[in-house]
């Protein structure tokens, strides 16, 4: 069916993103199915690769028919089905929790910034598709004891209001230093949980990486997952708080990448960013200030992480040009 309402600029970034996740997850989950030893994971991650696929199609076809250019993203070239497994454990299924759980936020910012009938559908389509699919590997993980849950606790049995103006500063009244809520431990063991996954990740990367500067930016980038990770520890200790994030998860010994150098910048580049907004998300709803000022310098650090991998992409020749806006040049 032809669309008379054209496609607008917000539209086409939305898709244009999309394009270049999708693609980078398909490379993704093609190495993963290649190597993978568990017939459970396997057939999870065929399946999504068999969803996922005909809706990159679609997209394709969108900018095409808006006389677009269809950006080049990731393919064939970008993944080494011949290379060993990078991952063992459980760590396939991990990453692709991992990767549902950005699908999901990126879906829903990228569904406000819809109008058209089609696209919109799309993207519900898109969103259907990543909650199914996020459960299946959140239980798949659980089951097989890749992924603790948070902490229990006594359920609340009634309402209070904080009075207290030092509630802010982590004291409660008496001065006595009160206990984390609910919220700000949600946020600092998601924090420990995708940095987990992230280090394991990032080690592989740096493993593998013939480029120098590529390998040293990883080694950056384990250094600041572990950063992370042990300084929320040492919080969640401090506040008499014993938490574990994921088990069982490793890295091989293989040297041999089975992804480009261009896909493995731009997947760390990809989940960098989820990791700053998480950190603002952390910051934001925490209420005590030691708090809110370690999620500040969580966010201090990967941003300028973040950049230096954009230079290095930019200076690689890897960063793709997004769609400009036009510009009405005046003499």
């Amino acid at each position: 069916m032809a669309h008379t309402q054209k496609m607008s600029s917000s539209e086409l970034s939305a898709l244009w993103m999309t394009y270049q996740k999708k693609t980078m997850i398909l490379r993704i989950l093609e190495h993963l199915i290649e190597t993978a030893e568990d017939k459970n994971a396997k057939k999870l991650m065929s399946s999504l690769w068999k969803e996922l696929h005909p809706k990159v199609l679609e997209i394709k076809t969108l900018m095409q028919n808006e006389g677009a250019v269809v950006p080049v993203g990731f393919t064939e070239a970008d993944v080494n089905l011949s290379a060993p497994r990078l991952f063992e454990n459980g760590f396939d299924i991990l990453l692709c929790r991992v990767l549902k759980e950005i699908s999901l936020g990126l879906y829903t910012l990228h569904l406000t910034m819809s109008y058209r009938k089609d696209i919109v559908k799309l993207y519900q389509e898109l969103t259907q598709i990543t909650q199914k699919y996020y459960n299946n590997f959140t239980q798949y993980s659980f089951e097989k004891g890749h992924l603790p849950l948070p902490n229990y606790i006594n359920m609340p049995k009634i309402i209070d209001f904080v009075t207290d103006k030092n509630y802010t500063k982590g004291f409660g009244l008496g001065g006595n230093k009160r206990p984390l809520n609910t919220i700000e431990f949600s946020y600092l063991f998601h924090s420990l949980q995708t940095n987990a996954v992230g280090l394991q990740l990032i080690t592989g990367f740096a493993q593998c990486a013939q480029d120098k500067k590529v390998q040293k930016h990883m080694i950056n980038g384990k250094d600041l997952c572990k950063n992370i990770i042990k300084k929320t520890d040492e919080v969640l200790i401090q506040n008499d708080v014993s938490s574990s994030s994921v088990s069982g998860a490793s890295v091989t010994v293989s040297q041999a990448s089975p992804f480009s150098e261009k896909l493995m910048m731009y997947c760390i580049y990809l989940l960098s960013n989820f990791g700053l907004g998480g950190q603002g998300f952390g910051a934001g709803f925490s209420m005590r200030d030691d708090i809110n000022l370690i999620f500040g310098l969580y966010a201090k650090d990967t941003y300028q992480f973040i950049r230096e991998g954009l230079k290095l992409m930019i200076e690689r020749g890897w960063l793709e040009e997004p769609p400009k806006m036009d510009v009405n040049e005046l003499d």
